[in-house]
């Protein structure tokens, strides 16, 4: 399994697609091998998930961030960034590689992007030794207008190529993208399936575990969460903040009636100033990382919990949505309604839902999820929605596949 997202690293939920697969996968008779990079390469990390990989079979290779360990004044190799800045994994996670398969023969090749360089790994590997190789896409890797470095751009665009040729099975995370590279490449839809990221049961056991939520105060503002990563473009809160700015101006909310808890985002200083330009500090909180566990038991709290998708990201879904499904709380979803993330939404019973780039519409969106909320009438996701999207219903599926695939290659 080789994957750039594993721990140490500290990312928000981008570590537990691959940490739940290698975690689960033995209950259903497969018996994983991590190839990660050294901690080295990553530029944050944090033990917080060590302990969760008791007993697994972690390698770890040499990497570097071009970006970093490269630098010179700020500026690096333009080849040591390609495809991505920690390119340089490639060269310790063959050699690695070839070593671990020669020691335990496995039967399937397994990586995951993002890191494009993960799937050259992949490739390499497939190619030297005729393993079958799974690839996993948890977003698109070729956009119309990303990677936005036209060099970026073509090396991504080889790879993916190369993926497509050689891989046996093709796993993507949402229907929009399955939908899309069937359109591409219409000759290898055959080896593509869909399985879909979700939420750790056990981590929810965890986070919930002596928790009480005490009844609420009467005249207590409504108080939304989102907790996670604003991207400046992939979730762009401009229309949200006029939105807010204009039911302030006009009265219609105040501190005393909603507030906004903006967590680890990523990008605070860009939010300050945008909070700053549209008057709303006094509704809007921006708040700091916090521990995976610590972070989940604010979802089971807090009054209702807020999603951003723009529609330029239409094909893909926040791997928190399906926590924010299980935490059991009123949603909020900014997220054009015909894309996958509104999709998602609606199909869980989620009807406060508003396109993430129409002012107008959020204020609307706003204004009946805060009436509902206080009239006790709002929507919580549909029970089954939330049944079958845990992380170990996701691994039997994912070792269903592997299955098919071993049987396929003999």
């Amino acid at each position: 399994m080789i994957a750039y997202h594993f721990p140490p690293i500290k990312v928000s939920s981008g570590i537990q697609r691959t940490l739940r697969f290698a975690q689960y996968l033995p209950e259903n008779g497969w018996s994983p091998i991590v190839l990660a990079p050294h901690p080295r390469a990553y530029i944050a990390t944090s033990d917080e998930d060590m302990g969760q990989l008791a007993g697994m079979e972690v390698h770890r290779t040499f990497a570097l961030d071009s970006g970093r360990h490269l630098s010179l004044r700020g500026r690096y190799p333009r080849l040591a960034a390609l495809p991505d800045r920690w390119s340089s994994w490639w060269l310790g996670a063959v050699p690695a590689g070839l070593n671990l398969i020669r020691k335990f023969r496995p039967h399937v090749i397994w990586s995951t992007y993002p890191i494009a360089t993960a799937h050259l790994i992949g490739l390499t590997l497939h190619r030297l030794t005729g393993i079958p190789w799974a690839a996993d896409f948890r977003d698109p890797m070729v956009q119309v207008d990303y990677p936005p470095d036209p060099l970026t751009w073509k090396s991504f665009h080889w790879i993916e190529r190369q993926t497509a040729k050689h891989a046996s099975a093709i796993i993507f995370t949402t229907p929009g993208a399955l939908r899309e590279y069937g359109r591409r490449y219409p000759d290898r839809a055959g080896r593509f399936s869909l399985i879909e990221n979700g939420y750790d049961e056990n981590m929810f056991a965890t986070a919930s575990r002596g928790l009480e939520i005490a009844p609420r105060l009467p005249g207590r503002p409504v108080t939304l969460l989102h907790s996670g990563i604003i991207y400046p473009i992939e979730r762009d809160p401009r229309q949200l903040f006029a939105a807010l700015s204009h039911l302030l101006r006009q009265g219609e909310i105040s501190p005393d009636v909603l507030r906004i808890v903006l967590r680890a985002s990523g990008h605070d200083a860009y939010l300050r100033e945008l909070i700053g330009h549209f008057g709303i500090e006094s509704i809007v909180t921006l708040a700091p990382s916090i521990p995976y566990a610590a972070a989940l038991r604010e979802m089971l709290t807090v009054d209702g919990l807020l999603i951003l998708q723009a529609d330029n990201c239409n094909d893909q879904i926040p791997a928190k949505l399906y926590e924010y499904l299980r935490a059991r709380r009123p949603i909020l979803g900014l997220a054009d309604p015909e894309g996958d993330t509104g999709q998602v939404l609606a199909a869980a019973g989620i009807d406060t839902i508003a396109p993430l780039d129409s002012a107008e519409a959020i204020a609307t969106a706003l204004k009946r999820f805060i009436e509902r909320f206080r009239n006790g009438n709002i929507q919580l996701p549909h029970e089954a929605t939330i049944t079958s999207a845990s992380r170990r219903g996701r691994t039997l599926e994912f070792s269903r596949m592997l299955d098919t695939m071993v049987t396929s290659s003999r």
